[in-house]
């Protein structure tokens, strides 16, 4: 279901169910108001009634001759007069007897002064009325066809106004949700025709600052993050293919060298030997891209530990010497306090922070003239501050600008072996 429909219809249900309330309440509040005016002019006749009998105005039967002939006529009120012990005095037909009034009734209406009594479609009363001091019991009842006629033309007409205002709010309802949505049809065809292509494209914005705008917005920056992360890919795909060539050319350039003619010993020892350094340069190679792509791994799937920073070093310098035996590396310690654990304490993955801090120390002995790499831990209020400095040459401001790009390497760095992963690799573990 399109969401115009859904909302057109939940709007419709949400507005028919307050129409509902609303010409439910209109008609009770009505019928509520049609019994007491009935009930009001119940107490009137049967007042008017009591008075002319017991005043000895009219006889009683003149008065039950009129009733009985406005009867064909009217919805007469019949009334009857009784004394407090439940003694007769006067009914306007008693074989009709609406009410039929007994000595429970009676006594009842003695002590709560005035009721009001349903009988069938009949709507009565009964109160206590005091002539001449004397207490006497009257009742009265009618069927207010008048009422009954006007509440049945008010239901045919909530009914009506129900059915037609519904009609009109659910095509209201619908116009205003498609109006309302057309920008979304918009932003779909347009994010329709964006292809892995045309990845430049982007969504309009109106300028609305409306909840679709925070969604085009949104979109936007998605496609932002898409495009340089495909063009991050191709670089690397790129990248890659050109660096893995170059040793590959070079063993299979020394080892065709070496099988075409017959050598010597020795310069067969030289080619096995020049291939097996190009062979280890390219494991070091497709090491530093696995460790590249295990720093992008989402934060979630690293497994992330407690580890002491001066532990840590500690065995990557043992490590990092193993191999290098001409390298220094000094250890500065320069905490507030040296005795508490936690300032070098810090919550990480011990494989990628190894990789990272050993490259930053390589690179230090690598570069330098005297193969030493001075490491300094500190810290502030929040954070452990780790330093790494060396006495090279130092780099221009071309390549201090682009240290961090995959594969670059600097001009005066062609003596020194490397790919130019490392510090790529550490800034991503970091």
């Amino acid at each position: 279901m399109k969401i115009t429909t859904s909302l057109t219809l939940r709007n419709a249900a949400a507005t028919a169910a307050v129409f509902i309330l609303c010409l439910t309440l209109i008609y009770v509040i009505s019928q509520h108001d049609r019994v007491q005016t009935f009930s009001h002019d119940l107490k009137g006749e049967a007042i008017t009634k009591a008075h002319l009998f017991l005043n000895g105005q009219v006889d009683a039967e003149t008065m039950q001759s009129i009733y009985l002939n406005n009867r064909r006529f009217i919805d007469e009120v019949e009334v009857a007069v009784y004394t407090t012990d439940f003694r007769m005095l006067y009914h306007d037909a008693i074989d009709n007897d609406i009410i039929k009034e007994d000595r429970a009734m009676i006594d009842r209406i003695l002590k709560e002064k005035e009721i009001d009594i349903k009988a069938g479609e009949y709507q009565g009363i009964g109160l206590v009325y005091n002539f001449a001091g004397r207490d006497y019991v009257v009742t009265a009842a009618a069927y207010d066809g008048y009422g009954h006629n006007s509440m049945h033309e008010l239901f045919l007409t909530l009914i009506t106004l129900f059915l037609v205002g519904l009609s009109l709010l659910v095509v209201v309802g619908y116009l205003l949700a498609r109006t309302a949505l057309r920008p979304v049809k918009s932003i779909a065809d347009t994010a329709g025709r964006i292809t892995e292509a045309q990845l430049d494209q982007r969504l309009p914005v109106r300028k609305e600052n409306d909840e679709l705008d925070e969604l085009s917005k949104t979109f936007n920056d998605l496609l932002e993050r898409l495009e340089r992360s495909f063009a991050s890919q191709k670089s690397f795909v790129s990248n890659v293919s050109h660096e893995i060539k170059t040793p590959l050319a070079a063993i299979i350039a020394e080892l065709d060298l070496a099988l075409q003619k017959e050598r010597t010993s020795e310069q067969y020892r030289s080619a096995i030997s020049n291939a097996l350094n190009d062979a280890h340069g390219m494991t070091q190679l497709t090491d530093g891209l696995l460790n590249l792509a295990k720093a992008d791994y989402s934060p979630e799937k690293i497994r992330l530990e407690p580890l002491r920073l001066d532990e840590l070093l500690l065995d990557i310098t043992e490590t990092i010497l193993r191999g290098h035996p001409d390298y220094h590396v000094e250890i500065l310690f320069a905490l507030e306090n040296e005795d508490d654990d936690r300032l070098i304490t810090v919550i990480g993955n011990r494989y990628l922070l190894t990789v990272a801090l050993s490259n930053l120390i390589d690179n230090n002995c690598k570069y330098s003239e005297n193969h030493t790499s001075v490491v300094q831990i500190s810290n502030n209020v929040n954070n452990v501050i780790m330093r790494f400095s060396d006495t090279g040459k130092g780099m221009s401001e071309t390549e201090h600008d682009r240290i961090f790009d995959l594969f670059y390497r600097g001009d005066d760095c062609k003596h020194v072996k490397g790919y130019g992963i490392g510090m790529t690799l550490a800034l991503k573990i970091m």
